[in-house]
């Protein structure tokens, strides 16, 4: 049997390193992207549903089909998605979250949800803020 050569070696412990390094990447991603932020103009849309507070048990039921998959029934996070009470979360605006519900972020697990009407969008925002307000 032929032994590997120290160049093979080298080289089976650099792939294995790179395979490692971009596993934690991908973790480290999911946790916290520093560069998905909303561009000012989204970030500083307002919610034109925020007088309607009745509309965030419609947000409340999109959320348990769309959303605790991945955030968990209450929104405190998984292993898949982190928490939208968090204070980090909700002190974003809500453009911002409207942003990121509307976009996602395919980098960092998060799908997007264009799909779903604007308005059933900002219901999910409703419920964001209603899941900080009113925890379980």
């Amino acid at each position: 049997m032929k032994r590997p050569t120290v160049n093979a070696l080298m080289s089976a412990i650099a792939c294995v390193t790179w395979i490692g390094a971009v596993a934690a990447q991908t973790d480290q991603t999911r946790e916290r992207d520093p560069n998905w932020t909303a561009p000012s103009k989204q970030a500083e849309r307002l919610n034109p549903l925020s007088n309607r507070a009745d509309l965030a048990a419609g947000g409340r039921k999109l959320f348990s089909q769309r959303c605790n998959t991945c955030h968990g029934d209450e929104g405190r996070g998984t292993t898949r998605a982190p928490s939208l009470i968090a204070a980090e979360v909700q002190a974003q605006t809500d453009g911002t979250l409207f942003w990121k519900i509307s976009g996602g972020n395919t980098r960092g697990g998060m799908p997007s949800f264009s799909f779903l009407p604007e308005a059933q969008r900002w219901q999910l925002v409703l419920h964001l803020r209603d899941l900080a307000r009113d925890p379980p």
